[in-house]
């Protein structure tokens, strides 16, 4: 069998689609990259938000118009959309020959040429990973650590897609990284819905310093980045490991969502204002050159004009080396679906506008300070590459006045920088 990969959504979906890419692969099947020279289209969703439902829907189709049109002969779905409207799915697109849930992915080369729906549920042990591909960069990988969510915030549909917080075995995840490592990985970015939760489920508490500290022993890892940290989970010894090697990236991302105490409440998360300054603060102390990338989400039911000012000023105040800004949105299911005061859909762009306005002024100060500095990057190939305050896919990037060889880490001189977009020698 053929076929061609459509892998939708965040980077911890994509780990799964490299593992089943891979299980296939080890039994004899081949990935195309042109659904022109395919038997089955995979497309694997997401189902996070409205939007991305939508967007699943819309490749779904397309892949549906390949199969009527004779060029592929299987539609296979799975992903989030499966396992959150696994209904609306069997419902709406009687075409796909093969919709199987998140679980089943373990058995994919067993269901892949079979007709119907495969819904086991997830599983309460994180499967540990028997074949591995990279579909990202070949010198850049994302290393999933763990699955699931217990966190519970108002706004968020993981927990009923994803199941609870479940973690790989720590000589699992290194013998993983070793694998990729041989394979030519320079970067790994680990990744879990939240990294600081990992170990719990398997060692009675968070177990993620000591985790690193293994991951460290194998000398030919390169770099490390760490992902998804949940604010009181980030504690002065992981921080103290960080300043200690140059093997972690000095960047931790850390999606707060806002200030408010009083949206911070509504929105269910364990941090509070107070907590989040002197989480942020000790990481400024003890890694003075640590780049802080986090989320915001502004309009969340109830957020004041007294609410967004405080979020404004926080922005400006602590300047954020990258920030994402998302509008609310409202899912079903969720606990803040129900929420009295919503907010009208022009009020929130008026303030993701605004929030995304007042980033831009400080990163234009930001590159100010960086003209001139020599500071560590990683190539990605050609003349482009990123700084270590830039992770793959997400972040800024960073044009070489020569090409460099992809995957070569090394020191240059910031020449330029406009926005996100930085040029060095």
């Amino acid at each position: 069998m053929n076929f061609f990969l459509i892998s939708l959504g965040c980077p911890k979906n994509l780990t799964d689609s490299e593992d089943f890419c891979a299980r296939l692969m080890a039994k004899g099947h081949k990935m195309v990259f042109n659904p022109q020279e395919a038997d089955t289209v995979i497309v694997n969703t997401c189902a996070f938000l409205s939007s991305s439902v939508k967007e699943a829907e819309d490749n779904i189709r397309y892949a549906i118009d390949l199969k009527k049109k004779g060029i592929v002969k299987t539609v296979a779905v799975t992903g989030c959309m499966v396992e959150r409207l696994k209904e609306k799915v069997q419902k709406e697109f009687p075409e796909a020959d093969c919709i199987f849930s998140v679980a089943e992915q373990e058995e994919i080369e067993n269901i892949i040429d079979r007709k119907g729906s495969f819904l086991k549920p997830i599983q309460t042990v994180l499967p540990v990973t028997q074949y591995k591909i990279s579909l990202t960069m070949p010198h850049s990988a994302y290393l999933k650590v763990a699955d699931g969510c217990n966190n519970r915030c108002s706004y968020c549909a993981i927990p009923f897609i994803r199941g609870v917080y479940r973690s790989k075995p720590i000589e699992e995840i290194v013998k993983e990284a070793k694998v990729m490592v041989k394979s030519g990985v320079k970067e790994f970015s680990l990744i879990a819905q939240d990294t600081t939760s990992y170990g719990q489920d398997l060692y009675g508490q968070p177990q993620l310093v000591a985790l690193l500290k293994e991951l460290l022993k194998i000398k030919t890892l390169p770099r490390m980045r760490i992902m998804y940290a949940y604010p009181h989970r980030v504690t002065k010894e992981l921080a103290l490991l960080m300043a200690s090697t140059d093997r972690i990236y000095h960047y931790l991302d850390i999606p707060l969502q806002h200030i408010s105490e009083n949206i911070l409440k509504t929105m269910n998360r364990h941090s509070s204002a107070a907590q989040t300054k002197e989480v942020l603060a000790m990481l400024r102390k003890t890694v003075p050159d640590i780049a802080i990338r986090t989320n915001f989400i502004v309009g969340f039911p109830g957020e004041t004009d007294k609410d967004f000012k405080e979020l404004l000023n926080f922005v400006k105040d602590f300047k954020f080396d990258n920030v994402g800004v998302f509008e609310y949105s409202r899912e079903k299911g969720t606990s803040a679906w129900a929420m009295e005061n919503q907010i009208p859909a022009k009020i929130k762009r008026e303030r993701s506008a605004a929030l995304n306005e007042e980033q831009s002024r400080v990163i234009d100060e930001i590159n100010k300070n960086l003209i001139g500095k020599e500071i560590e990057m990683i190539s990605d190939g050609g003349k482009f590459g990123r700084t270590y305050k830039d992770a793959p896919d997400i972040d800024g990037r960073v044009t070489f006045e020569k090409s460099v060889k992809a995957g070569r880490i090394f020191k240059a001189v910031i020449t330029g920088a406009k926005g996100y977009e930085r040029t060095a020698r």
